[in-house]
């Protein structure tokens, strides 16, 4: 029996913050799939979802009452919506990330839901090292370089310490997410391929995890189905990848040779990287500007720096394993991004 099939012996109706998102539509599409009554909140109306089977509600996490209407007879809540991206202003995350995360949860407490599933990420514990095969005993960073990991953390913290006998709660954290129908990772590594805008930063030889969407939903059924039933994961975060790192520099040319973009030739050293971030994120601040910086102090860190993480306690205790081989998803997209370009 599938994990999302046996989810649904236990769970009969599910909400999903963030429903049309990447995540959120692949989550969706396992519960549909396997005849759970699925209820999303999201941002605007999605009549592909709804063609499905899916109930829109078009709205914001931070909304009290949509939240209270939302969860009513619901049995588990994956919580995904989230401001993303390394650039924007601490009201803004901070109001999308802790405040709204703080109304999910108080909106599941009220209506007495029992599973809660929050989609973290693995930058809650980046500290401006390389992590090689990190664990989830890793404590918090203490010094976030941008609002979305600090707002992350906070917001893992609130779904982790909200944890009772009668909420159960867990904590996902999927690193770099990729696959058909992504609208951020690779789209926009193609685009700046493509105006060869993207240089390597450092030496080259760093490893990190990646992340095939397929993979990410099977974790989060199965997440839910452990708290549904046995609870170890009750309280607990977890790292999810492919289990096996690649070198971040030959996976990117990898994927631009089989998209025919030109490889990426052009370095630049993590010092000059860092230094220009720096500089970029105080003009951009003093411009007020939305626009994210073409390199900030974050992002010289991630795309110079190692970080890849075990998946051991995931595999233990969720059950967990990745469906799709770092090799099939690869094509899966190319194909994806060949019908869609």
């Amino acid at each position: 029996m599938g994990a999302a099939k046996d989810l649904s012996i236990k769970v009969k109706k599910t909400l999903i913050t963030g429903g049309g998102g990447f995540v959120g539509r692949a989550v969706a599409a396992c519960c549909l799939d396997a005849g759970i009554e699925t209820v999303i909140v999201g941002r605007n109306f999605y009549p592909d979802l709804v063609k499905r089977g899916a109930r829109c509600i078009a709205g914001n996490i931070c909304d009290r009452s949509i939240m209270e209407k939302a969860t009513r007879g619901v049995d588990c809540v994956f919580h995904i919506a989230a401001l993303a991206g390394i650039w924007g202003t601490w009201p803004d995350y901070y109001t999308t990330n802790v405040s709204g995360t703080e109304n999910v949860i108080r909106s599941c407490t009220k209506n007495e839901v029992k599973v809660l599933v929050y989609t973290s990420t693995p930058s809650v514990v980046f500290d401006r090292k390389n992590i090689c095969a990190g664990t989830e005993a890793l404590p918090y960073a203490d010094n976030p370089l941008c609002n979305y990991a600090r707002s992350k953390i906070l917001a893992e913290k609130l779904v982790l310490s909200a944890n009772t006998a009668h909420l159960r709660t867990c904590a996902l954290r999927p690193h770099l997410i990729w696959g058909p129908g992504d609208p951020h990772l690779i789209p926009r590594l193609i685009k700046r391929g493509r105006l060869r805008q993207l240089k390597q930063v450092g030496r080259g030889d760093n490893l990190v995890d990646i992340s095939y969407i397929d993979n990410v939903a099977h974790a989060h059924i199965l997440a839910a189905a452990n708290l549904c039933n046995s609870g170890t994961a009750a309280g607990r975060a977890y790292f999810i990848s492919q289990g096996e790192p690649v070198n971040l520099w030959d996976w990117i040319n990898n994927l631009f040779n089989a998209a025919d973009v030109p490889p990426v030739q052009s370095k630049v050293s993590f010092k000059t990287a860092f230094a220009l971030g720096y500089l970029l994120e105080i003009i951009y601040a003093l411009l007020h500007s939305k626009n994210e910086p073409r390199m900030t102090r974050f992002l010289a860190e991630q795309l110079a720096k190692s970080h890849y993480f075990s998946i051991d306690k995931a595999r233990s205790e969720l059950g967990y394993y990745p469906l799709v081989s770092t090799e099939k998803g690869l094509e899966k997209t190319i194909e994806w991004l060949r019908n869609v370009t």
